[in-house]
């Protein structure tokens, strides 16, 4: 992690008029096509849960503006961002929140994600730490746009991530997927990025 010097970083008259903002935090909602990906998962056996979040967390992980946070009133930079989760066990209308810390191949971070679900009886571990992504699946209804609750921080810069549930259309399986970001370091620009780089993953996933 590193501190950003506002003195030299281009982006710093940006970050100051959207942390300033009422609402600072905005949210996207598009569509995946997710048809590769489900089908190789499957064969792997693995839990879509576990891969879709590996997925998107290595893909935000690539681009800086998904890495960058307040720390202390200041506004930082992280070299890798973590995962954190809700997940229902079996028979549970109850979600806990599962943090796992990100890995470098899917193979091991399913594993361990495996692993922590179940060992974890705890609703809540404590806080969530600064260096995360938070997600939170929707598999009950396909939705076209989903807000969140909010804590009133507006230095939050938490992305939280959804995605609903999949449908197939034109023969294509189809995932509405949504991020919400802080604006002092997200720009449409970044989720673009974003976009672009998830659903070329999510095809040429093997």
């Amino acid at each position: 992690m590193r501190e950003i010097d506002l003195t030299t970083w281009d982006r710093a008259m940006h970050f100051q008029i959207f942390r300033n903002s009422v609402q600072p935090q905005y949210c996207v909602t598009f569509e995946l096509d997710i048809t590769n990906f489900l089908n190789r998962i499957r064969e792997l056996g693995y839990s879509f849960t576990f891969s879709f979040v590996f997925a998107v967390t290595k893909c935000a992980n690539e681009i800086e503006a998904f890495r960058c946070r307040f720390l202390d009133g200041k506004p930082v930079v992280y070299d890798k961002i973590n995962t954190s989760f809700t997940y229902l066990d079996k028979g549970s209308e109850l979600f806990k929140v599962v943090n796992v810390e990100m890995k470098d191949t899917m193979e091991a971070y399913v594993a361990l994600a495996a692993d922590t679900v179940r060992n974890q009886d705890a609703y809540f571990t404590g806080p969530m730490g600064n260096d995360i992504y938070q997600f939170s699946s929707f598999p009950w209804v396909s939705f076209t746009h989903i807000s969140h609750t909010e804590s009133g921080r507006k230095d939050n810069a938490t992305p939280m991530i959804d995605w609903g549930k999949y449908f197939v259309r034109d023969g294509k399986v189809i995932l509405p997927f949504s991020v919400q970001v802080h604006h002092s370091f997200v720009d449409g620009v970044h989720i673009g990025k974003l976009a672009e780089r998830l659903q070329n993953y999510l095809n040429q996933f093997e």
